[in-house]
């Protein structure tokens, strides 16, 4: 019953989770595209006004023309939408998700003991730690360069760092379907909280200031306009991260932590070719086509990379189970007899006849036969379970799992 609650916990968090990451990530991406199309005013009214943009579009059978004041209207509407909720829910839906899903059983998802052995009380506060780390020292950074000369690219530069630096110790320290999410829970919550620390509050402050008929200071737009961009270029990187959990080739690659910053830099220089792509069709930026032609080939490298590479076959191959001493040959025939004993040794402990995960059991022949396309993908192909090979099982053993399976999966 408790891994049947958890299973729906993890369902409708997901599902709230996402609903509200689409409706921040759609906001964010349409004022981003508002900023880049908005085209001088040609009203003398609107200019008399302080309108620095306008845009004229058609959606859904009907005509829009949203403006954009230089600093403030000379008169605040009396229905003021903000937008908070998205990105605050998101968050907070997603921390609940990573708990559920994560820091509540650290010792399976969030510890792989061949990286570091510590108790899942340290890991979880390691994991927590990364949270707020990167959020002060990405922070520290925007204060004190974000107003200098070329701070954008300083910034840039050293977020980056920042970055890689975090990616390699998460990739080191955690099991790797952990380390990409946690990667990836540690940038978007930097995202959330600008807006909770930076953009909201400056716009809380431009709206009491021209409420109290005193002057607009416009550091506050620049702040929450530099953080907003901020947030944009970490969209992609933050998502791949996420999606990449149902990948299992690019988390338990060796070097998986190259792979994630290269797969983030990816993300982030497409992002800004579709960034600029609007003010370039306007004559106010260079052609953006080389960052996505650099975003792409940078994809390709790591599908070549990552390519399988065929297993050298040999006639003579034998496999061992260990413990035992059957084996087989590489081209026989493999009754369920041998892999029982695999199943014994390295899933009864998580889906035997006291624990059923995922409401899984393969400790009978019928079972492991019902269940024997399963067990494939996940133990052979994805290399999946046991999770995060709690239990030891060997590269032979998977194999011979393999055989048995392309064999029609055989039992008594």
């Amino acid at each position: 019953m408790e891994s049947y609650l958890f299973d729906w916990a993890n369902l409708l968090l997901r599902w709230v989770h996402v609903i509200t990451a689409i409706a921040w990530i759609g906001s964010s991406f349409y004022f981003v595209f508002l900023d880049s199309s908005l085209t001088l005013p040609e009203d003398a009214e609107q200019k008399r006004q302080g309108v620095s943009g306008e845009l004229w579009a058609v959606h859904g059978g009907g005509f829009y023309h949203p403006v954009k004041f230089n600093v403030a209207p000379p008169q605040l509407p009396k229905h003021l939408h903000w937008f908070f909720w998205e990105s605050y829910t998101t968050w907070l839906s997603g921390f609940s998700l990573f708990t559920v899903s994560y820091l509540w059983s650290a010792s399976t998802y969030l510890i792989d003991k061949s990286k570091m052995d510590w108790a899942p009380a340290q890991a979880i506060a390691v994991a927590l730690a990364f949270l707020v780390v990167f959020w002060l020292l990405y922070d520290a950074i925007c204060r004190v360069f974000g107003q200098k000369k070329d701070g954008d690219a300083i910034v840039g530069a050293l977020v980056l760092v920042l970055v890689c630096v975090a990616s390699w110790l998460a990739c080191h320290w955690f099991a790797g379907r952990a380390a990409f999410l946690l990667v990836g829970a540690m940038i978007a919550t930097a995202m959330s909280a600008n807006v909770f620390f930076w953009i909201i509050p400056g716009q809380r402050t431009v709206v009491a200031q021209i409420k109290a008929g005193q002057p607009v200071d416009p550091i506050h737009g620049k702040r929450g306009k530099q953080r907003s961009v901020h947030n944009t270029y970490f969209t992609l990187p933050v998502l791949f991260a996420m999606l990449s959990g149902h990948y299992s080739f690019t988390w338990s690659h060796p070097q998986n932590w190259l792979i994630l910053i290269l797969m983030m830099f990816a993300g982030a220089a497409i992002r800004q070719f579709f960034v600029m792509r609007h003010g370039y069709k306007l004559g106010r930026s260079g052609n953006p086509l080389p960052y996505a032609l650099v975003g792409m080939a940078v994809i390709v490298g790591v599908i070549v990379w990552l390519r399988p590479v065929p297993a050298a076959a040999s006639s003579n191959a034998s496999v061992s189970i260990a413990g035992g001493a059957d084996t087989a040959s590489a081209g026989g025939q493999i009754g369920y007899e041998k892999v029982q004993k695999i199943f014994e040794q390295r899933c009864y402990l998580c889906h035997g006849e006291q624990v059923q995960m995922k409401n899984m059991r393969v400790d009978s022949p019928a079972l492991a036969k019902q269940h024997a396309q399963a067990i494939y993908q996940q133990v052979v192909v994805q290399k999946l379970m046991p999770m995060n090979n709690a239990t030891g099982i060997t590269d032979a053993e998977r194999a011979l799992i393999g055989q048995w399976f392309e064999a029609g999966a055989p039992v008594p």
